[in-house]
């Protein structure tokens, strides 16, 4: 268009002389489509892979499942057993039987040298026990299963339980033991089960420090060769290989582990123990209130099972739960509610209404559950209720079956139960055809307002009303009881036991009498600092003379420490200035003598002094003033490798050392430490080297006296 004929358009334009262009029709404007208005189909029906199962020569079961889409093969060994066969006075043995299983290491690797072999090949051996089922799992690369396969087996039918892998596993326990008031929410969930099972029952008991502390490498074998045999055992593989060739191969692998044992007997049955009752845990360090409200639920295989699931969704499935719907919006009370129907497998799980609260709205928020609860068995229910509750059930079956490891697993999980194979098929049809009529049923047959437990956590001073407006209010005490730190008891067999280990521990050594004989020594040690204790580097002196007056001199970047103890007294000095060693110096110092080389190693030679056989290789040395050491025999060479011992923290459990020589040197005809490291609750605290190593080189007791 020319710029004139422009011009006069837009003159035109504006004296009004023009039409103005016709616009294109608009679509008329729509509401935002709701999220309850999207349709989608059914679910498919579950239809899990076909595995190939059989039983080996030896009894034990063997699945196998081909699945091609990754060269990687993955699996299970799963052994019938669990903690709830744990004796009741040491509770905590089976999760140190399984941690120790594969951390102990094997008849010809260590747990160290196996991590470094897995690592080298990206496979991965894996062990733990749980509350009914004992686990050596694994992975691989297709190209390395052979090898890691191998490892396996030895890990299964091989394990040695070395002393030192056991003592990380007791720590391991008692590092969980110390957090397991960390999290309320967990709290809450552990003391519903303690209160509906029984707390003196397997299933409410509870692993402590003196449970742990009576456990011994003797009980960790023995409780292995109860449950570990083959026709105590399914061992399951799913990945890249061929079903003929890995089923020959697993039944050479295994040929040798012909071990026979009675069957194991059935788990312990689930008596109910209804205690309704608010049960109140005082927590003051957080801003919320949690708790968690049950009573004894179902097997997954009872027959009103899926209608079951389908009312605690209705109850409290997400955000279309009526739980969620009556407190949405109001953020003065509630932050999470959620209801369930967790059935068991083999024993009867738990309904419970668990979430987080404000705590001025505990009380009134805890009563209205309680109200909504009851109410359930008795209200009308909505075709929209009813649909949001079984589509919420239907869809969680998507992710618990979306691959096929995953279905494996629930395969492993039903064979493993004695479930039958289409359990899963016929449980989604059972979701799919649960209809008003069943919930309405379910609730007035199976929900129990009257047996309901309420467990809360919380800050009391911060609740309106008080707790008590609940009803009668049982306070749980979660103080975790300190270790006793008493010896272990001393019988004849035990002691004349004690002192043959002893004895083989001195004759390796180089004799008793070349011991005895030791009346000094000065050793000069390297001592390094790991980086999570400084990482500094000094040089330290002991000097010793018996029978038992001790000096030790450090010196690094900070200047010179020195310390002397006969026994009873002593003193400290930093730099020039000396004072007495008083309170917990003094003890630890006397301690240190009580534990001094040459007089621990001949202990049963001394008067007030008791060796007691804790194991086959294990002894403890106790001393007229409550000392305690025990000591660690290397089987094979007949050498004492490791001196565990506690020393008392300011708060808390006490600290736990472990000394462990791992090498030996020579000096006046007695083999001496000549390299050791020293660990704190299992981690590494220092490592002493040896520069030079004196025997009876006629030290003087006023030079070990001297203050500095």
């Amino acid at each position: 268009m020319r710029p004139l004929a422009i011009l006069a358009m837009l003159c035109g334009a504006a004296l009004g002389q023009t039409q103005p262009r016709p616009r294109a029709p608009q679509p008329a404007a729509h509401a935002t489509p709701s999220p309850l208005d999207l349709k989608f189909p059914p679910l498919h029906a579950v239809e899990p892979p076909k595995a190939a199962t059989f039983t080996l020569s030896n009894g034990m079961k063997l699945m196998l499942l081909e699945d091609h889409e990754l060269p990687v093969i993955r699996g299970e060994a799963r052994v019938r057993t669990g903690n709830l066969f744990d004796p009741a006075d040491k509770a905590g043995l089976a999760s140190m039987t399984g941690i120790a299983l594969r951390s102990g290491g094997t008849r010809e690797m260590t747990g160290e040298q196996l991590d470094r072999k897995l690592d080298d090949m990206a496979s991965r051996v894996e062990s733990s026990i749980g509350e009914l089922q004992g686990q050596v799992t694994f992975s691989s690369l297709a190209e390395n299963s052979a090898e890691t396969l191998k490892i396996l087996r030895d890990v299964l039918t091989r394990p040695v339980f070395r002393m030192d892998q056991v003592e990380m596993a007791r720590i391991q326990l008692r590092r969980e033991i110390a957090r397991r008031n960390d999290d309320a929410k967990a709290v809450v969930a552990r003391q519903l089960r303690n209160v509906v099972f029984g707390e003196s029952s397997p299933y409410g008991r509870m692993a402590g420090y003196e449970s742990v502390e009576r456990i011994r490498r003797s009980d960790l074998v023995a409780f292995y060769n109860r449950y570990f045999f083959p026709r105590n055992t399914i061992l399951a593989i799913c990945g890249d290989f061929e079903t003929a060739k890995i089923k020959d191969q697993m039944e050479q692998l295994f040929a040798g582990w012909t071990v026979e044992q009675p069957a194991v007997p059935p788990f312990p049955q689930v008596a109910n123990q209804a205690a309704p009752g608010v049960y109140f845990a005082k927590n003051s360090n957080t801003g919320e209130s949690d708790f968690a409200m049950g009573h004894l639920g179902s097997r997954i295989n009872d027959k009103d099972y899926a209608a079951l699931v389908v009312m605690a969704n209705l109850l409290g499935g997400g955000n279309t739960g009526r739980l969620a719907i009556e407190f949405r919006g109001r953020t003065e009370q509630a932050f999470t509610i959620s209801a369930e129907w967790a059935g068991g497998f083999d024993q009867p799980g738990l309904f419970v209404v668990r979430g987080s609260l404000k705590p001025v709205s505990t009380v009134s928020t805890l009563q209205a559950i309680q109200r909504m609860v009851a109410q359930a068995k008795t209200g009308d229910i909505t075709d929209e209720e009813l649909r949001f509750a079984k589509d919420r059930a239907l869809n969680t079956l998507v992710y618990a079956w979306d691959t096929p490891g995953k279905l494996f697993s629930q395969m492993l999980q039903l064979a493993y139960f004695g479930y039958p194979d289409d359990f899963m098929q016929q449980h989604q049809k059972a979701l799919a055809a649960v209809t008003k009529a069943d919930v309405v049923r379910v609730a007035k047959e199976y929900l129990r307002p009257q047996d309901l437990t309420i467990v809360v956590a919380g800050n009391p001073a911060e609740f309106v009303p008080a707790v008590e407006s609940l009803g009668q209010v049982h306070e749980i005490d979660l103080a975790i009881p300190e270790p006793a730190g008493k010896p272990a008891a001393s019988d004849p067999d035990s002691i004349e036991q004690g002192k043959a280990i002893l004895a083989k521990m001195q004759q390796a050594l180089g004799g008793a009498g070349k011991l005895a004989a030791v009346r000094d020594y000065a050793a000069v040690r390297e001592v390094h600092f790991a980086a999570q204790a400084g990482g500094a580097d000094t040089v330290e002196t002991e000097k010793w003379m018996a029978p038992g007056n001790m000096r030790e001199e450090s010196q690094s970047s900070s200047g010179t420490n020195a310390l002397y103890c006969d026994g009873k007294s002593g003193w400290i000095a930093r730099g020039r200035t000396a004072v007495a060693l008083r309170g917990p110096q003094l003890k630890s110092a006397q301690d240190d003598v009580f534990r001094s080389y040459f007089t621990v190693l001949l202990s049963d030679r001394l008067a007030g002094r008791t060796v007691t056989a804790l194991d086959s290789d294990l002894i403890e040395i106790t001393g007229a003033d409550g000392q305690v050491v025990q000591v660690s025999l290397n089987a094979e060479s007949g050498l004492p490798w490791q001196f565990s011992y506690q020393v008392p923290a300011a708060s808390g459990p006490p600290t736990v050392v472990q000394e462990t020589i791992t090498k030996f040197g020579e000096a006046g005809g007695v083999k001496v430490p000549f390299e050791i490291v020293t660990m704190q609750n299992g981690v590494e605290f220092t490592k002493s080297v040896v520069r030079d190593f004196k025997v009876n080189s006629g030290l003087v007791l006023a030079d070990l006296e001297r203050r500095p």
